[in-house]
């Protein structure tokens, strides 16, 4: 195995990503010390919500409130996701530096996630990336169902391509490449890169693996080997899709943390600290956060710093 790079940039997307499929409101005290905690652990980029409409995705309600009371790291960066010229405007009224918008790689997926076909979806975005950066605002990108479809099945590495060059013609500085159900494998995973890699170079590509059958790590290590440096993950392993039936969480930043520090990988990320901001949010939810590192520590295999809930 011949690993193409020393260092790592870790996307966190728990507290959006990860918390917009909860059926329990997490108070928005709580989101804020969530992320507050994430940035003490060193994690640079922290998704810290969505402006969509509350009717759909209630857990994001908050979010202009969550993005106004965070204590703003100067080294960290704060995109929220904003899904139509409404969202970024609500984004600018927040003071938001930076954006996520997204799309398919399926058609029936995009449908069902955003009532719009691929097509309609650029249309709809492209006056928001324009927006967005005369308002001088990073453009981040995301490509769901990459590696497969709940809907269509196998979907074309040539179809994820085409979308995600779309993506950075419209102004795009990184593409996440979404395993949106986690049905990839690593000789998959190499594959798509490598398709992807005959256009766009791996400085603009991310990755975002859900953890569904276990391949995350396996399919993280295969995208290192292709020079892939950039990595989207949730703390906790926090996640899933409500237009995705059977996807459970993304791959867990702990996980990857751990399995990254133990390769001399850099990450700039404290593990420990790492596992006291999951702890943060792990009380307010209704079930026990999947990760496979936090799982040891409850089971007392190392240390785990134990957090009283947010008052």
């Amino acid at each position: 195995m011949k690993i193409l790079v020393d260092t790592v940039s870790v996307v966190e997307v728990g507290p959006r990503d990860g918390l917009q499929n909860e059926k329990v409101t997490i108070p928005t005290v709580v989101k804020i010390a969530y992320i507050t905690a994430l940035g003490d652990a060193g994690l640079r980029v922290i998704e810290a919500g969505a402006f969509v409409s509350p009717k759909w995705v209630p857990q994001m309600a908050d979010t202009a409130q969550v993005y106004a009371e965070i204590p703003k790291d100067p080294g960290v960066e704060y995109p929220v996701l904003v899904p139509n010229m409404r969202g970024l405007e609500r984004a600018i009224d927040a003071g938001v530096k930076s954006v996520s918008i997204f799309t398919a790689a399926s058609e029936t997926f995009n449908k069902r996630n955003i009532n719009m076909s691929i097509d309609e979806s650029f249309e709809n975005y492209a006056p928001v990336a324009v927006r967005a950066r005369a308002e001088g605002m990073k453009v981040r990108g995301y490509v769901s169902t990459a590696f497969g479809c709940p809907y269509e099945g196998e979907v074309l590495p040539e179809k994820v391509l085409e979308v995600s060059a779309r993506l950075l013609d419209l102004g795009c500085y990184e593409v996440s490449v979404g395993d949106t159900i986690g049905v990839g494998t690593p000789m998959q995973v190499q594959g798509v890169i490598g398709v992807l890699m005959q256009v766009i170079p791996a400085s603009k590509l991310a990755m975002h693996f859900h953890d569904t059958r276990g391949t995350a790590l396996a399919n993280t290590l295969a995208a290192l080997e292709m020079g892939i440096a950039t990595f989207d993950a949730s703390s906790g392993g926090l996640g899933g899709c409500p237009y995705a039936p059977g996807a459970s969480g993304n791959m867990a930043t702990e996980d990857l943390v751990y399995m990254l520090d133990s390769m001399a990988i850099e990450t700039g990320v404290d593990l420990n600290r790492l596992v006291k901001a999951a702890s943060i949010v792990a009380p307010y939810l209704d079930h026990p956060l999947p990760g496979r590192y936090l799982q040891a520590c409850t089971k007392g295999q190392m240390p785990f710093a134990t957090s009283t809930p947010v008052q």
